[in-house]
């Protein structure tokens, strides 16, 4: 049976995408009718067993691992999810000012958006983007947050060195508060 797991490897990591029959018996040194029996079998597995998710397909010479018609509605529930959708304006924000000034706390993020952090912070939690790293000796002990791995990960960034350089407007450094003729 290592035979039909080799198969079931290969199938989950193309993903959706699938693979070919001839690819198949290419990359496992097999023939195409050796390869179309260990399909057929590891298939039936799938339809057999009532505790599996998933089932084999072939689509236009194409097969591919799916998950079976009787889990739509917690699949539908997950496409659905917040972990599904794009992060608002506020929560990139509460991001990028955590990327780069980290580790921080919530008030210090707050103080530098100049607003209130509502769920920005509990989102990016949970889409794994985020985490608690520590806690600042302190009265009440603020959490420090910081990035994850995921996050350098799904940035496509080797570490936060990689991060863009920030392009902030300089202020007018000779601002005066008041009029030279004030009597203040």
């Amino acid at each position: 049976m290592e035979e039909l797991a080799t198969y079931e490897a290969l199938l989950f990591t193309v993903g959706e995408e699938g693979m070919g029959m001839n690819t198949l018996a290419q990359l496992t040194d097999s023939t195409p009718e050796h390869v179309r029996n260990c399909l057929s079998k590891l298939s039936e597995r799938y339809l057999n067993d009532e505790a599996c998710g998933i089932k084999l397909i072939e689509t236009a010479g194409t097969f591919r691992l799916v998950t079976k018609k009787s889990f739509s509605a917690v699949i539908e529930k997950y496409a659905q999810s917040p972990l599904t959708k794009k992060l608002s304006k506020a929560s990139v924000e509460t991001l990028a000012v955590i990327a780069y000034k980290q580790p921080i706390t919530r008030m210090e993020i707050e103080d530098i958006r100049g607003v209130q952090l509502s769920s920005s912070l509990q989102k990016l939690k949970l889409r794994n983007l985020i985490k608690e790293i520590g806690r600042v000796e302190a009265p009440g002990r603020p959490v420090l947050y910081g990035t994850t791995d995921y996050f350098l990960d799904y940035f496509g960034l080797n570490d936060l060195t990689e991060l863009p350089e920030l392009e902030i407007e300089e202020k007018v450094k000779n601002q005066k508060l008041f009029d030279e003729e004030s009597e203040f």
